[in-house]
Parts: structure tokens; C-alpha cells; sequence
């Protein structure tokens, strides 16, 4: 029984990937539980505090191979008696996780028959309207002909994005037909779903939950630009975390966690919230169900958790684990946690070192993303703690701001009119582009 603290071993899979995730490991270690690791690092590339934490790492070549899994798993089994938990709280691992508990008869966590309501966008509406909570419309990609019938019930632009995939990774917005077109010329062959557009801000609603149901902590964060805009357009990244849930956000969130059974998991549940009235989806402000994601939020978000309510949810985690109740808890004033995210090659108007110098105070971290993490966060990452909303737009404004373009020079007469650079009627302007001839 959970609570009498007779849970051993725990497998965590690929603990040294992502590099925040040895923190999961070090917290169930403090809680005294037998952590296990098995990736694909070498032993020498884990740092010394995940080495402290785990009894013994076992690595494979390649992670995809479920033979070398299934053998490493049978490995730590024979040495260390019944695995009581294996998890990797990473989306791209958790049906691979699901498949070796169920051949080693891990009877806690999620197993196969459990995938398809929350790997898949399309099942996962089921759960929503079990919820009593909206979501866009959607058809399944497969024909054109299909497709304009659809567009022609919900209008352009739509989204299209793989059934069954990871953030806004191959995802796209067909805003007319030329783009339709352009679509299904190269069609993937992967299942793909077609969704209404939804004019609404990103908002999440995260939870650590335990075997009986019952929310431990809760948070959440807002996107105000979306991160699909951002990937697929370039623009710099920027996401919070809230110091306090919305009430309405909090009890939709907490209906999905009931309609979709989650049990002992970190999870990060995503809504819309409608910026303007809707025809089919509701009134702006309404809370619209977006997808649900059975394990923490991605990149440094738990660490920004952690800086804005002064607290440890990896240690909440591991609490949630062993002991189905937080023995870690603080109290402290919250704060908001921001997100900048910058490319390279784009122009802004303050250095790095000018953001270094001006929110010195207000920084957590400023450094470089490796490049399997930079397609999706952007390649320079800035995290702030800050006090409340006008400090926070402060902050995405000047981390954020750009160099504004050069006006082009048009053939104008000194004096004529006010506008110097006004194009004529024809709608030309003889501009220099980078290679110093002259575009017409």
C-alpha cells in the first residue's frame, strides 16, 4: 500500500535526457527509493549528482530497439527483485514505457490499452466531451475532396498537424486554397488531422496527481503567441508561468483529469481560451480543450515552476510517488516566470549582454539550447522571475524587441509629398537587396 513507503525500485528511462529530468531521479532518491537508470549516455557523460542518485545505470545503444530495453529492464529485474515503477515522464518514450510494464507485469502507470485516448488528438475529444468541455471541430486527412467539405462547414485557415504527435512539430495553418493545394501535393503518409482554427491564447493547466485522483499542486502558464507561429514563422518564443490558476482554467482542467482516469502522474493538460466570440465553440474568454499530455511540460518549464512559487515539483513529484501525499511543502509569496526565447540570425535591438546587465536581479538562467532542443524553444533561452504583469511585458519587450527594417529608398523628388518613401502607382519601389542589385 502506498503510504506505508514499500515501493523499492524505480526505473526512470533516459535520465540524463533532458538534463533537468536527473532531478526526478535525486528527489525519489531523497525519498529513499532504489532509482534504476537505463539510457543511451555513456556513464561517464552523467554528471555526479545523477550518479549519486541512482544505484546502478544500465546502457543500451539505441533506445529504439526494444529488445536491448526489454533485455536492460530483464537485467535490473534479476538484480534488484520486482520493479515496482517504471517511468521516463517523456512523451516520446511513454508507449515504449507503457509496453515494458506490461511484459514485467508493472501493474502502476499507464499500459498499452491506455494509449490511444491520450496519444491520439482525435480520440482525445472524446475525453473532452466526457469533460464538458469544447474543442475544435476536425476531420481526418484524407482525400481533397474530403478536406474542402470540411473547410467549407468551418472556413480557412485550418490546421493540420499528425494525429498522433509531439508539440507543434509538422504542424501547419492552411489559410486558402493555393495552400490546400500545395498540402496534399506532398501528402505525408502519416494519419494526419484537420482542425478548425481556434482564435484563442495558449494556456495550460499543469498537475501532480495521486493514485486516488486528488490534485497535489497545480499550476499552469500562457502563451500568448503561439509556439506553431513561432517554429513555423520564426518569431521569438515567449511563454509564463501564471502565479495563480484561473478559476475557470482550474475546474476545466480538473474535470479532464476526472474524464481522463489520470492516476500517480505529472501531466500538462492545454486549452485555448477564445479571444473573440466563436459561432461554434462559445463566447471569448471560454476555456476550449486543446490537447492533453500525460507527463510535465517540456524544456526548463518545471524548473520555471520552481522559480515562481519558490518550490521543488520534482520533489512533489517524488512525494507523489512514494508517498501519495507532499511531505516537501513551501510557503512563499508567487511570482511570475517568463519565457524569451531568440533565434539567431534575427536582428534585436538589445544584446545579450544588455539583457545580462538590465534584469541581472531578475534573471534564473541565460544560455544556449542545444540544437535538438532549439527547432521548438528557440536557439537562446532567458528566464525571469518577475513580480507581476508590467514588469513581465517589460521584460518580453526588451529581450524581444527587433531592429526595425530599414525604410527602402524610393525614386522621389525632393519634397514631393510628405512621405518620401511613399510608392508610386504602380506599386513599385526600386529597392538594393543583399546581394547589392536592384529589385523592381
Amino acid at each position: 500500500m502506498k503510504g506505508t513507503h514499500t515501493m523499492k525500485n524505480f526505473i526512470f528511462i533516459s535520465p540524463a535526457f533532458p538534463g533537468n529530468y536527473e532531478n526526478f531521479c535525486a528527489a525519489l532518491r531523497s525519498d529513499g527509493v532504489n532509482v534504476l537508470g537505463i539510457g543511451d549516455t555513456p556513464y561517464e557523460g552523467l554528471s555526479p549528482r545523477l550518479k549519486g542518485a541512482l544505484t546502478e545505470y544500465y546502457r543500451v545503444n539505441d533506445m529504439e530497439n526494444y529488445d536491448e530495453m526489454f533485455r536492460a529492464v530483464a537485467f535490473l529485474s534479476f538484480r534488484y527483485g520486482k520493479i515496482d515503477w517504471l517511468e521516463s515522464n517523456n512523451e516520446y518514450w511513454l508507449e515504449q514505457d507503457a509496453r515494458l510494464r506490461e511484459d514485467f507485469h508493472i501493474t502502476t502507470g499507464l499500459h498499452p490499452k491506455d494509449m490511444t485516448a491520450i496519444k491520439y488528438k482525435s480520440k482525445m475529444k472524446a475525453g473532452y466531451q466526457r469533460a464538458g468541455v469544447p474543442c475544435a471541430r476536425y476531420h481526418m486527412v484524407n482525400d481533397l475532396a474530403g478536406a474542402k467539405a470540411f473547410i467549407q462547414e468551418v472556413g480557412y485557415p485550418v490546421i493540420v498537424k499528425p494525429d498522433c504527435g509531439v508539440g507543434a512539430s509538422d504542424t501547419w495553418k492552411i489559410q486558402n486554397e493555393q495552400d490546400l493545394n500545395a498540402f496534399y501535393c506532398n501528402l505525408p503518409s502519416t494519419q494526419y488531422i484537420m482542425e478548425e482554427f481556434v482564435p484563442g491564447e495558449i494556456c495550460s493547466y499543469d498537475a501532480i496527481v495521486n493514485s486516488r485522483g486528488k490534485v497535489l499542486f497545480e499550476t499552469g502558464n500562457i502563451t500568448p503567441v503561439s509556439i506553431m507561429d513561432c517554429v513555423n514563422d520564426h518569431e521569438s518564443i515567449r511563454f509564463y508561468i501564471v502565479d495563480e490558476v484561473a478559476e475557470d482554467l482550474k475546474a476545466a482542467g480538473r474535470s479532464c483529469l476526472k474524464a481522463f482516469r489520470v492516476r500517480s502522474r505529472f501531466v500538462h493538460l492545454e486549452f485555448f481560451r477564445l479571444l473573440e466570440d466563436h459561432s461554434y465553440l462559445g463566447k471569448k474568454g471560454q476555456i476550449v480543450g486543446l490537447e492533453v499530455n500525460m507527463r510535465p511540460s517540456g524544456g526548463p518549464t518545471p524548473d520555471m515552476v520552481n522559480f515562481a512559487y519558490s518550490t521543488d515539483c520534482y520533489q512533489h513529484y517524488a512525494d507523489m510517488m512514494v508517498f501519495d501525499s507532499l511531505k516537501h511543502q513551501t510557503k512563499s509569496t508567487r511570482c511570475l516566470c517568463a519565457y524569451a526565447g531568440r533565434w539567431k540570425g534575427i536582428p534585436y535591438l538589445h544584446s545579450h549582454q544588455e539583457i545580462l546587465d538590465t534584469y541581472r536581479l531578475q534573471l534564473k538562467a541565460a544560455e544556449e539550447l542545444p540544437e535538438v532542443l532549439a527547432h521548438g524553444m528557440g536557439n537562446y533561452m532567458y528566464l525571469a522571475r518577475l513580480k507581476n504583469r508590467e514588469e513581465l511585458q517589460g521584460f518580453f519587450q526588451y529581450a524581444l524587441e527587433t531592429v526595425p527594417p530599414a525604410v527602402p529608398s524610393c525614386d522621389a523628388a525632393p519634397g514631393e509629398g510628405k512621405n518620401q518613401n511613399e510608392k508610386d502607382i504602380t506599386g513599385k519601389c526600386r529597392q538594393k537587396n543583399s546581394t547589392g542589385t536592384v529589385n523592381d
